[in-house]
């Protein structure tokens, strides 16, 4: 695992080697034990190594060919890279070392950036053509690893994270305001959009060429579409369980390739738990595995679940328990994020990371398990909706009622707010009717808290997402916007910064692109069945776990942040969010600022995310632009 940064003028202008050192810097975190910049004229390469495959000095990068004329930055692991560079060996290829790295840079030059389709596994990457003086960039097909790039009609600059651009001699540091409502709305600024005016996400499962100073930009792979129902008639649920388990079986078995120590995270969920069952079943030792849990609020915590897999896999477990007093991790969080984040389960996936990298260098996870299997509750909502909306006027009218009236507690699963949350949606066409359910807050709450309306609104950007028509059962839809939405932009985002905040390698075999593609061939009925999510992949580990780690109900990796805020955070809060100094800067409404964290404060509502994604929203200004 890695950084990768560069640049290229497109005057001609010399690229200094200071200038790219620099930005390898603000990175080094994605990889301690090597680093290297590479410059020719206007063009420059520079990588910070995180040695997983091959930890000698020959896999230095930046790293070239035989001739020297093609040089490749390379972030990620390419899992078939072992039978790729056997056939190109037989092809007269010369190789220095055993890396996958090396591996793609032969593969470019027998087909170009076509080379792209036969790698799988998960990567940011730059080569340098020299032959055609002609700069790649490329991005993997689900998007577990970032690239971001500035243009400004004179030279291009590009990076695994912002902070390495915004390094390089005058770039400028411009906040977009058009952004900001997106933000609010989902938690993250969705790509290819940034909260930098001139900064761009390359989306993934793209590539872009750069050649005398012209960019062109295409999509190489995209989110396959789900299976009509009539799927189910070629092959019966025990057929279905069976393919499932080989794909995913394949998938950990390609990801425990490594020179390295490897573990797994472990929260007791079904899909961490199968991959670590997979895991176990291809280990000769103990796998060693790592949980994390909340002290004081005993619906978020997990651990107990998280033992009794260990236990049942006999695995090497290790457990961290979190406190409430996370204001020291603010600065850190919002250093590596590079932009505000939303989403408070970046704490403890970067403390669970902080300890599985005392022990592991790569930790195998459960990510994608929900996006492909329908395990999160608004997928059964959504269906739900579509009966709500048949019952009448009146009983909707009773309904919504009684729901507002509800206290709203802090817990996990606490009846008064999903309540509202689901009544104030239910009736909405499904776009809107979604976002209000996996979105931060509501456009309403959005349009009173930005100061300017500008930009793109939320409802019409998540709109793009959903095609036309949107009739029948609406789970094959909101698997696929998930897939191109919420997993990417928030998810991967999420695992990749904190896990590389504590130099850790964090693979996903959920995500192996062959499987998502073999999981959209399924009739929704197999993934989501009356009540019960992931009902294929329920099937497929009967007899590998206990029946109450398959059966129990899922559970988000949350964090108690409404209880917090009323507790050990709440001074922290109103003196963060109601300061002079966020008045001054002028990004939000202070009157609506104020009223949320009244309600919040109060018991009326729980506010909790939409007042952390406010947090740390203000302390992202305090960091980037004062």
């Amino acid at each position: 695992m890695c950084g990768i940064c560069g640049v290229i003028h497109f005057d001609g202008s010399p690229v200094e080697q200071a200038n790219l050192t620099r930005m390898v810097e603000t990175i080094r975190h994605r990889g301690p034990d090597d680093s290297g910049v590479w410059v020719s004229g206007n063009v420059g390469l520079g990588n910070t190594r995180l040695a997983v495959i091959d930890v000698s000095a020959a896999g230095h990068q930046p790293l070239s060919n035989e001739a020297d004329d093609v040089w490749i930055v390379f972030n990620g692991e390419i899992y078939n890279f072992p039978p790729i560079r056997n056939e190109l060996l037989e092809r007269g290829h010369v190789f220095r070392s055993r890396t996958d790295t090396e591996t793609v840079v032969h593969l470019f030059e027998e087909r170009g950036i076509d080379c792209l389709a036969a790698l799988r596994g998960m990567f940011a990457l730059a080569i340098w053509d020299g032959r055609n003086r002609e700069l790649w960039l490329a991005r993997d097909r689900l998007g577990k690893k970032p690239l971001y790039y500035f243009h400004d009609g004179s030279r291009l600059i590009f990076g695994s994270e912002i902070k390495c651009i915004l390094a390089y001699p005058n770039t400028p540091r411009v906040l977009d305001r058009g952004a900001l409502p997106l933000y609010l709305a989902y938690g993250y600024v969705p790509a290819p959009e940034t909260i930098f005016v001139g900064v761009r996400a390359l989306r993934p499962g793209c590539w872009l060429s750069v050649k005398e100073g012209r960019i062109e930009e295409r999509e190489y792979w995209a989110a396959p579409a789900a299976a009509p129902a009539a799927a189910l008639t070629t092959k019966g649920e025990q057929e279905w369980a069976e393919g499932l388990l080989e794909q995913l079986r394949e998938a950990v078995r390609l990801r425990l390739i490594s020179d390295v120590p490897l573990g797994a995270f472990l929260s007791g969920g079904l899909d961490s738990s199968a991959v670590t069952a997979l895991m176990a079943e291809a280990a000769s030792g103990p796998v060693k595995t790592f949980a994390i849990g909340f002290g004081g609020e005993p619906s978020f915590d997990e651990t107990a679940h998280a033992r009794v897999v260990a236990q049942h896999l006999g695995t090497d477990h290790h457990e961290f328990i979190v406190e409430p007093q996370t204001v020291d991790l603010i600065p850190k969080l919002v250093w590596h994020f590079d932009q505000p984040f939303g989403d408070s389960s970046a704490i403890p996936t970067y403390l669970v990371s902080k300890l599985a990298r005392e022990h592991v260098t790569v930790a195998l996870n459960g990510d994608g398990g929900d996006e492909l299997f329908a395990g999160y509750e608004r997928f059964r909502a959504a269906r739900l909706a579509r009966h709500y909306q048949r019952l009448p006027e009146w009983a909707h009218r009773g309904v919504e009622a009684v729901a507002r009236v509800l206290p709203q507690g802090t817990g996990y699963r606490d009846l008064g707010r999903r309540a509202l949350r689901f009544v104030t949606m239910a009736r909405l066409p499904l776009p809107q009717q979604y976002l209000g359910w996996v979105g931060i807050m509501s456009p309403e709450m959005v349009d009173g808290l930005t100061v300017e309306a500008g930009g793109e609104q939320p409802p019409a950007h998540f709109r793009k997402y959903f095609p036309q028509p949107e009739g029948g059962d609406p789970v094959p839809i909101l698997l696929n916007v998930n897939l191109r939405s919420y997993l990417p932009d928030d998810l991967l985002i999420k695992a990749d910064r904190m896990s590389m905040a504590a130099s850790l390698e964090a693979r996903s075999p959920f995500l192996d692109h062959r499987l998502v593609e073999f999981a959209a061939t399924m009739p929704a009925s197999l993934q989501l069945r009356g009540g019960a999510s992931k009902y294929i992949l329920k099937r497929a580990f009967e007899g590998k776990l206990p029946r109450e780690i398959i059966h129990r109900r899922k559970h988000g990796f949350g964090v108690p942040i409404g209880k917090w805020f009323r507790t050990t955070l709440r001074e922290y809060l109103t003196d963060t969010l109601c300061s002079a100094r966020a008045k001054e800067r002028g990004l939000l409404r202070l009157e609506a600022v104020q009223g949320l964290v009244s309600e919040h404060l109060s018991g009326e509502r729980d506010h909790g995310h939409a007042l952390w994604a406010l947090l740390m929203l203000e302390a992202w200004a305090q960091a980037f632009l004062d």
